[in-house]
């Protein structure tokens, strides 16, 4: 991120450290997701120790350190979906897209991720691709929320 747009967000947080989780929020929300360097200048700049940033930035799940597609697709794996069928989505979306889950494909398009469980077990299976949610999903259902993606990749 440019320096310009780091100071935005810092300053729209009054640089104060107690902010340091909105902080990490917007960064993520311009990157996707928290580029080390990214750390080191707020860091810097809000006098908080990058061991207290690494603290928060690994402790909720919301958070990458990786880089991360372009979109994101998320399957629960809790037990409703999983029973519903959650693991074939996983396989499915692999193979259409060449990605495993927890990984990125090579174009930097797709981030593939599974959760344990999301809250929305009476959608289950439940896919949720760039936050909007997909319940009751079947392979031919994942077919038209995955459509304009494989367009996309060509």
């Amino acid at each position: 991120m440019d320096d310009a747009k780091l100071n935005v967000i810092l300053d729209r947080h009054d640089r104060d450290p107690s902010a340091l989780l909105a902080i990490l929020m917007d960064i993520q929300k311009e990157e996707n997701y928290l580029p080390r360097e990214d750390l080191g200048r707020v860091s810097e700049r809000i006098g908080v120790p990058m061991s207290r940033i690494y603290s928060l930035a690994t402790f909720f799940s919301a958070f990458s350190l990786k880089p991360r597609g372009k979109h994101i697709c998320t399957v629960c794996m809790g037990t409703a979906c999983h029973v519903r069928g959650a693991p074939k989505l996983v396989e499915q979306i692999g193979r259409d897209f060449d990605v495993k889950a927890g990984e990125t494909t090579a174009d930097m398009k797709l981030t593939l991720e599974t959760v344990n469980c999301v809250g929305a077990c009476a959608l289950g299976p439940l896919v949720i691709l760039d936050g909007e949610y997909h319940g009751n999903i079947t392979p031919t259902k994942l077919e038209r929320v995955m459509k304009n993606l494989k367009k996309e990749q060509g």
